[in-house]
């Protein structure tokens, strides 16, 4: 069983209701997964945040939170396929 990440994208992001500095957003990543010849797409919506500050772009905000989710399915893909190491880009 193999799993790769073949698309991310910020779908939803706004500034925290309570916490200045802070943006909380929506991930969506899609994984691919062959398991015995077989291939499966699995779209899935990752919570993250990040700290911000007036010196960050729209741009280098999406990209924070792109890899809070990336380190996140990074974890989950080791879970799930414990014999081969995790690569944050695959």
């Amino acid at each position: 069983m193999t799993f790769k990440l073949i698309d991310i994208a910020v779908t939803e992001r706004h500034p925290h209701p309570r916490i200045a500095g802070r943006v909380v957003g929506v991930v969506r990543a899609v994984l691919s997964e062959v398991q015995e010849g077989f291939t499966q797409e699995h779209d899935i919506h990752v919570n993250v945040w990040t700290e911000v500050n007036d010196e960050m772009s729209e741009a280098d905000i999406d990209l924070a939170l792109m890899m809070k989710a990336s380190d996140i399915i990074t974890r989950v893909k080791a879970q799930l396929d414990p014999g081969k190491p995790p690569l944050a880009a695959e």
